[in-house]
């Protein structure tokens, strides 16, 4: 890959039930970072999909009474109608019933039995439905697996023992491989005993809709090694190898913590076997909990993001989401949280600062963009802020996945802007001084311009709203950008409050 490059991947949705927040978050986290990269000139790729194989969405469409093939070609366009709901642009969107993706698939199964990685063997072991793997004594007496059985069957097991040392080697010799460091150090003290070989097959008596192993008919392949290959499917291994150059490693794999094990463990242990880079980092995100119980179809505390969108509009919706949660720690979702932040952020912060100076120089200056004369310090504190501290401090934060700080940065400019409108008073300079009416006026407008760019990749339509307002269509974040003389264009209120009430 080339350094200017930036590759981003969520997980593939199991297309067993309807999409809800938690593959929103997901999703809209790497449309921001995508979108965050693009600004800053890289050449970007955002890849998303849906697993449409494996014994949850046989049992799913045997639930419904359909084929497989139809329940999943029923449910894979709810997620792309989400999506789009959502602003997200992702460059590619990949099912596992696509013969691109099941060609690669083949080959890859193909080339680990020529390595010596695969090899036939009797299994008799604990076998958990839910998360459809084989688990160990001590992962079954923990009590956190559901819908387990004992089975007893011939399968195709992969040397995964093989790599655990080189595995192990490589996590302690690049720290940021797998972050946050809790999740790093979950994987390293795994790894100090000994690893497994991994079941990658069901015989078809038990479960047929899979991907075919090419070197035995009667079985199909396990679904994590059939759902890990769409990071390189869909990119050009085995198909493409100028296009695959060019992309990998992918820079970040976004994935819930619930599968850090697949994705730390499985994943690079295959990518090994197969003489492939590894990523160049895994993240692992907590989870948004209800009263902090994690959301569960079960427990009926899931929370539809169509709803929250019909309710208060795309970009509230991302903002709370990219705003309230640390990356790598569990975040409370409620209504009342929501509301908070829309108000004082979106509503009393952001939404106002437009309002204000679009009034103000509509008042003042016929809703033309002021020119400004000789600065003061206050003038220059806010430019420096704006100019010199956020694209100083975001492309690092963003380097760090610190996203709700970036975000807080750039809403920390927001505010410093309304507070010194408030001490500047126009309304009161402009009786004496029209010029330097102007300089605080156009200092305010620049700084909200250039905090609209930086929160474009988290809010991009109500940014673009902001922009074209100012009558900017260039996204520049340098000073200046805004243009004395233009004139500003009428808007309705950004982010109009919400009443408590009503909630």
């Amino acid at each position: 890959m080339q350094d200017n490059h930036f590759y981003v991947t969520t997980p593939i949705y199991y297309v067993n039930d309807k999409p809800h927040i938690g593959h929103a978050y997901t999703t809209i986290l790497a449309d921001v970072l995508t979108r965050y990269h693009r600004t800053q000139g890289q050449k970007s790729f955002f890849l998303t999909g849906v697993d449409e194989h494996g014994q949850k969405v046989q049992q799913a469409a045997e639930k419904r009474g359909l084929e497989p093939q139809l329940h999943a070609d029923e449910m894979a366009p709810r997620f792309k109608t989400l999506w789009q709901r959502l602003e997200i642009q992702y460059d590619d969107f990949i099912r596992t019933t696509e013969d691109r993706h099941k060609r690669i698939v083949q080959l890859a199964l193909q080339k680990v039995f020529d390595n010596g990685d695969v090899y036939a063997d009797e299994y008799e072991g604990w076998y958990s439905v839910a998360e459809e793997r084989f688990i160990t004594e001590t992962e079954m007496q923990s009590g956190q697996f559901r819908d387990v059985k004992k089975l007893k069957e011939k399968n195709y097991f992969f040397r995964m023992s093989k790599y655990q040392n080189r595995l192990i080697d490589h996590v302690e010799n690049n720290p940021g491989f797998i972050q946050p460091e809790s999740r790093r150090n979950e994987i390293l003290g795994f790894l100090r005993q000994p690893l497994g070989d991994l079941c990658i097959s069901r015989p078809k008596s038990r479960l047929s809709w899979g991907i075919e192993l090419p070197f035995d008919k009667d079985y199909v392949t396990y679904v994590w090694f059939d759902a890990l290959m769409n990071y390189i499917s869909a990119m050009g291994w085995g198909s493409d190898e100028a296009r695959f150059r060019e992309w990998w490693p992918v820079t970040v794999q976004l994935i819930g913590k619930d599968i850090l094990m697949t994705h730390a463990i499985y994943w690079p242990t295959m990518l090994f076997s197969l003489g492939v880079e590894l990523p160049r980092m895994i993240f692992a995100h907590g989870w948004w909990l209800t009263g902090d119980t994690k959301m569960s179809k079960s427990l009926g505390n899931i929370v539809d993001p169509l709803g929250l969108v019909d309710e208060y509009g795309v970009d509230a919706v991302r903002y709370y989401l990219m705003r309230e949660m640390v990356l790598g720690m569990d975040s409370n979702f409620s209504v009342e949280s929501f509301v908070k932040r829309y108000n004082s952020d979106l509503a009393n912060d952001f939404g106002n600062l437009l309002n204000r100076v679009s009034g103000l120089i509509g008042k003042y200056f016929g809703g033309t963009v002021p020119q400004p004369a000789q600065r003061l310090v206050e003038d220059e504190q806010i430019q420096d802020f704006a100019s010199r501290t956020l694209p100083e401090k975001i492309p690092d934060l963003i380097g760090q996945m610190r996203i709700h700080d970036a975000i807080e940065q750039t809403m920390a400019l927001v505010r410093n802007v309304n507070t010194y409108i408030e001490r500047q008073a126009p309304w009161k300079v402009v009786k004496t001084d029209l010029a330097r009416t102007g300089t605080i006026l156009y200092t305010a407008t620049e700084a909200l311009r250039i905090a609209a760019v930086f929160l474009s990749p988290v809010m991009p339509e109500k940014t673009r709203q902001v922009l074209d307002v100012l009558g900017d269509d260039r996204a520049d974040i340098l000073w200046g950008g805004l243009k004395p003389g233009v004139q500003l264009k009428a808007h309705e209120p950004l982010f109009p409050r919400i009443e408590t009430e009503k909630t």
